[in-house]
């Protein structure tokens, strides 16, 4: 009975020593995001083309005419600097006749369970700035991909940029 019991609490200490790690602290700030939600979502395969001139850093991953949208490290505001692919993706959104799937995704930074939580929250903050902009709720289904989609693998930070990122698709 000891044993068992002696078991039980050293795995429930290590199962909550796990809860709420933070990414790394790259740039001073401490972004804790502990509180994960039930995610679900088939791998997608990635389209890799570009809109503008790459030597810029305007890399597209998102398909159907749709642009992605980037993030900060650790963050999941929209910044302004994306306002652009915003504007462009609701309109897109608004004439689209079938549902559009947005998909969260992070750099390899942090936990698994981390960077889900943050690419849900990143797809959130997309959903609901196109929700505000008068897109039903309804036509929209998110998804966290977490760090298992990354379109760039190099060790750089250009490269971890353009992995912390929200893809937008139609559903077909």
């Amino acid at each position: 009975m000891t044993h068992k019991l002696l078991t039980l609490t050293a795995v429930i200490s290590l199962f909550l020593s796990g809860c709420g790690q933070t990414a790394p602290d790259l740039n001073g700030s401490n972004n804790n995001i502990s509180d994960t939600n039930a995610i679900s979502g088939d791998t997608v395969s990635i389209d890799e083309s570009a809109y503008g001139n790459e030597s810029e850093g305007n890399y597209n991953s998102s398909t159907d005419g749709f642009r992605s949208v980037y993030f900060d490290f650790g963050d999941y505001a929209i910044s302004s600097n994306m306002e652009n692919n915003m504007n462009n993706n609701i309109k897109i959104a608004m004439a689209a006749s079938s549902k559009i799937k947005i998909e969260g995704n992070c750099d390899e930074f942090g936990t698994d369970e981390y960077n889900y939580a943050l690419g849900l929250k990143r797809a959130k903050a997309v959903k609901d700035s196109l929700v505000s902009q008068g897109l039903s709720a309804g036509k929209t289904v998110m998804v966290s991909l977490g760090e298992s989609s990354p379109v760039c693998t190099e060790p750089n930070d250009s490269c971890y940029d353009r992995n912390r990122r929200v893809d937008i698709r139609l559903v077909k």
